[in-house]
C-alpha cells in the first residue's frame, strides 16, 4: 500500500491541504459570489416594487372619483405594492406625466380624470444594495403604467 501511496504522488507533508485549498477558495471566490447574488436580487426587487406599484397607482387613480381622491389612494396603492416587495415603503416617489410623455417629464403634470384622459403614473424607489452606506441612494427603479379613463363614466 505504501508503494501505492508513494507512485500516486501522496506525500505525507501533503495531509490536509486539500482542506486549506478549499477554505481558500470558499473565502476567495464564494463570498463574493454571495454577495453579487444578493445585490442582483436587490436591484431586481427594486424593480418589481417599482413596476407593481405604478401599475397598482394607476388602477387606483384611474378608478377615482376625483383628483383628490385619486392622488390619496395612488400614494397608498403604491406603498403597499412596494412593501408587499419588502421594499423599505419611505422611498417611494409617485409622478405623474402626460400622455405620450415618458417618466423623465413627470412631476409637472396633474390628471383631471376626466373621460378619455390618458397619462402616465410613474413610481420611482431607491434600491439599496447590501453592505452600501445609506448616502449611496443614486440606485433608482422607475416604474411606468398608462391609465386610459373611461369614456363612459358617470361625471
Amino acid at each position: 500500500m505504501r508503494w501505492l501511496r508513494a507512485r500516486l504522488g501522496m506525500v505525507a507533508g501533503e495531509r490536509g491541504s486539500a482542506l486549506v485549498e478549499f477554505t481558500f477558495i470558499a473565502i476567495v471566490v464564494f463570498v463574493p459570489l454571495v454577495y453579487v447574488v444578493a445585490g442582483f436580487s436587490a436591484v431586481q426587487r427594486g424593480v418589481f416594487a417599482s413596476t407593481a406599484a405604478a401599475r397598482e397607482a394607476g388602477r387606483a387613480m384611474g378608478t377615482a372619483p376625483d383628483p383628490v381622491t385619486g392622488a390619496a389612494r395612488a400614494e397608498a396603492a403604491a406603498r403597499l405594492a412596494v412593501a408587499d416587495q419588502s421594499v423599505d415603503a419611505t422611498d417611494v416617489r409617485v409622478a405623474y406625466a402626460p400622455a405620450g410623455a415618458g417618466c423623465d417629464a413627470a412631476g409637472g403634470y396633474a390628471p383631471t380624470l376626466a373621460r378619455g384622459e390618458e397619462f402616465s403614473v410613474c413610481v420611482t424607489v431607491t434600491v439599496r444594495i447590501p453592505l452600501l452606506p445609506e448616502f449611496v441612494d443614486a440606485n433608482t427603479a422607475t416604474g411606468q403604467f398608462v391609465v386610459e379613463r373611461d369614456r363612459y363614466v358617470d361625471a
